[in-house]
Parts: structure tokens; C-alpha cells; sequence
């Protein structure tokens, strides 16, 4: 278990892996895939779930590109329809209003996911970012 002299509860060091070599930005190193997230693995495994899974990144990465353009293009449509639209139309100036904020978020949620596929991408291949 954890120790003072060794706070990984795994055993290991958390600073190298296997091979004695650091992993992550210190090393040159790919990270592999179970601790390619922000912290890793957030809890042990219950035993259910695979061994390997992992998540489908460049699958990720094609619906973050096809699907950025769809939510500015709608952003700007429903921007533009509420700019024109007066108080007795339907739908009226305060729906739009939802309906551009909602494309505008969607917008910068599928932005923020493509950025973190290709960062996690590139940590995988080895590719270090400085």
C-alpha cells in the first residue's frame, strides 16, 4: 500500500514506469492508454468492464470536425434570425436567444473535445508537447 517513502498505493513509482525511464512530459516516452487521461484511472477497476477498453479518438476526432462547422454555421443562422425577428413573431426573439446560446455552447464544447482528442493523440504517439 502507500507509503510515506512511496505515496503510489499500486507500488510503483509514479514517476517511471516499467523500464525505470520517466513517462509523460519529463520523458520521451508514449504514455499508454490507461493513463493517458488528465489524472489517469480515477478508481480501481470493479472487474466488469474490459481489461483494455478504450475510447475511440479519432472517431472523437472526425465528429468534433464534422460537427464544429454544423454548430457555427447554426450559430450564426440563429443569430442572425434573432437580430431580425420582432417581438410578435414566432418564434420570438427570446427562444432565438436560447437557441443561438445553445448552438454557441455546443460550439465550444465540441471545440474543447477536439482539442483534448489531439492532445491525447499526441501524448499516445510519443509526441511531446513542449
Amino acid at each position: 500500500m502507500s507509503s510515506p517513502e512511496n505515496p503510489d498505493p499500486t507500488g510503483g513509482s509514479r514517476a517511471s514506469g516499467p523500464s525505470g525511464r520517466g513517462h509523460g512530459p519529463e520523458g520521451r516516452d508514449p504514455v499508454p492508454r490507461s493513463r493517458s487521461g488528465m489524472i489517469g484511472r480515477r478508481s480501481e477497476r470493479a472487474g466488469t468492464e474490459p481489461v483494455n477498453a478504450r475510447s475511440a479518438l479519432r472517431l472523437r476526432m472526425r465528429l468534433s470536425v464534422i460537427f464544429i462547422p454544423l454548430f457555427v454555421g447554426l450559430t450564426i443562422i440563429f443569430a442572425v434570425w434573432w437580430g431580425t425577428s420582432e417581438p410578435g413573431d414566432m418564434p420570438g426573439p427570446a427562444e432565438l436567444s436560447m437557441l443561438t446560446i445553445g448552438a454557441g455552447l455546443l460550439t465550444v464544447l465540441a471545440i474543447i473535445n477536439l482539442i483534448v482528442v489531439l492532445r491525447r493523440i499526441r501524448r499516445e504517439s510519443g509526441t511531446v508537447e513542449p
